[in-house]
């Protein structure tokens, strides 16, 4: 049995482990398309901030590492057609060369790519790039280019477009290097994947560390500077309410989403989905003959939702796990997705898992969501910290549709709306959070969790009703 592996980042060498931990004798391979296979591309900002003091460090496991485990990974190595009649993968090697690759089952993993929004200075004829300061950030790859402009322009000042997770991580880390950051954003608020009330907390948390925040804002163009000025780039933006906004600065980066990367999938036929993301169903198997593909590249089984596409890295990885047992014979499923998801600002960190309130009406839920505060420990010892905590359930049933999570960074956000997640999958209702028999120490919790204390809030507000 010989498996292929297209892609080396979590969904590739997911599904290559997983394969070899059924079958020590199968023969894996992974086609990688750069020289950096299972590094962490979640931990690019650590490493741009200095936090993580070497690249080499956000690898996962070392080249050494993987080839132990069995797998024979083909670096810096393109995938340019899948013969899906004849089972081959044709493959350029680092020289140039073509050669055709055998396979028995095949796992395309090709992920996502960086979205490159209209505006000017990001495409042809006057398209600014590394060399000019102006960056997209993906790869890693990506990230020596941003780091070679740290460390040989020494810039003073930043603009970043777009204030999602990357947008925000990137405001942290560049502000933690010294940079004046101006952080531009097209929606109402900053990091608009969780409700208006908590998005202001994230907001005052950037403005808190020096960061100029324009919401409600659209570039609309990237140049160079004129000679002489302050910044060697011009952004050009246009504010909500139609008035002119500029900014100039020394960096540009530009992290407004992701699109699924599916040409080579499309190419040999394969069915889109959501999004265009290649459709599978749920044992990660597409319409193609023996070829499975995951995780970013692919559409999202969402345990509320159905279909839809939600790359995260933790979804990419149990994808790739599904499907490298599947190409051995397995009949493995995705569970489905929730949409988990914790991002650090400076001290603070904001948290998110289900569905808010727009997400569950469009999904056929009757919605009501009840906002409430808790400490994450007995404030009377010291150091406790008050939690922001917004709870979605739905009215009729009561069943618990989702959780967002506004604290510091101390206050265990990202282990508590673990809980909330878990609740989620197994469809529990509001009212029985309140039954989890939880830990309590007054330094590190109360005898009701700050969730639970949120949903006997949300109880109480939908009885009113």
């Amino acid at each position: 049995m010989h498996v292929v592996m297209i892609g080396g980042s979590d969904t590739g060498i997911s599904a290559a482990l997983r394969a070899r931990e059924l079958d020590p004798g199968a023969d894996v391979t992974v086609v990688v398309a750069d020289a950096y296979p299972n590094f962490s591309i979640c931990g690019i900002p650590y490493y741009l901030s200095g936090e993580v003091s070497h690249w080499q460090n956000l690898a996962h496991r070392s080249i050494a590492d993987l080839e132990a485990a069995g797998m024979w990974l083909r670096l810096d190595t393109t995938a340019r057609r899948i013969d899906v009649p004849g089972r081959k993968l044709l493959i350029t090697s680092p020289h140039g060369t073509e050669e055709l690759l055998a396979y028995d089952k095949l796992i395309v993993g090709t992920g996502a790519v960086p979205v490159r929004p209209p505006i000017g200075g990001l495409a042809d004829p006057d398209v600014l790039g590394a060399a000019d300061g102006v960056h997209l950030l993906h790869s890693m790859g990506d990230t020596f280019a941003v780091m070679r402009t740290l460390e040989t322009a020494a810039p003073a000042s930043a603009v970043i477009v777009g204030g999602g997770y990357i947008g925000l991580e990137m405001a942290d880390a560049l502000t933690i290097r010294g940079l004046q950051v101006t952080q531009m954003e097209q929606l109402p608020e900053v990091l608009p994947t969780v409700d208006p009330p908590l998005g202001a907390h994230v907001q005052n948390e950037l403005a808190d560390h020096g960061v100029e925040v324009l919401t409600g804002t659209t570039v609309q163009a990237i140049t160079r500077a004129a000679a002489g000025q302050a910044g060697r780039l011009q952004v050009q933006a246009t504010a909500a309410d139609g008035t002119a906004v500029t900014r100039r600065a020394d960096m540009v980066l530009v992290v407004v989403g992701v699109r699924p990367e599916t040409t080579l999938a499309a190419e040999a036929g394969a069915t889109l989905g959501v999004r265009g993301a290649i459709a599978v169903d749920t044992g990660m198997r597409t319409n193609l003959l023996d070829v499975f593909a995951a995780g970013d590249c692919v559409i999202t089984h969402h345990r509320l939702l159905g279909q839809t596409y939600l790359p995260l890295g933790t979804t990419a990885h149990k994808q790739g796990r599904v499907a490298g047992e599947n190409a051995l014979g397995g009949n493995r499923v995705f569970a489905g997705s929730l949409g988990t998801q914790v991002v650090k600002i400076f001290d603070q960190a904001a948290a998110r898992t289900g569905l808010r309130d727009h997400e569950a009406q469009a999904a056929g839920f009757d919605p009501v969501t009840v906002g409430f505060e808790a400490d994450d420990h007995k404030a009377y010892y010291p150091g406790s910290h008050r939690i922001a905590v917004r709870v979605t359930g739905d009215r009729a049933t009561g069943q618990l549709l989702g959780m967002q999570l506004f604290g510091h960074k101390h206050a265990e956000i990202a282990k508590r709306i673990d809980i909330a997640a878990t609740a989620i999958f197994h469809h529990m209702t509001v009212d029985a959070l309140s039954d989890l028999d939880l830990s309590y120490t007054p330094p590190l919790g109360s005898p009701w969790e700050a969730v639970q204390m949120g949903a006997q809030a949300w109880v109480r507000a939908n009885q009113r009703h």
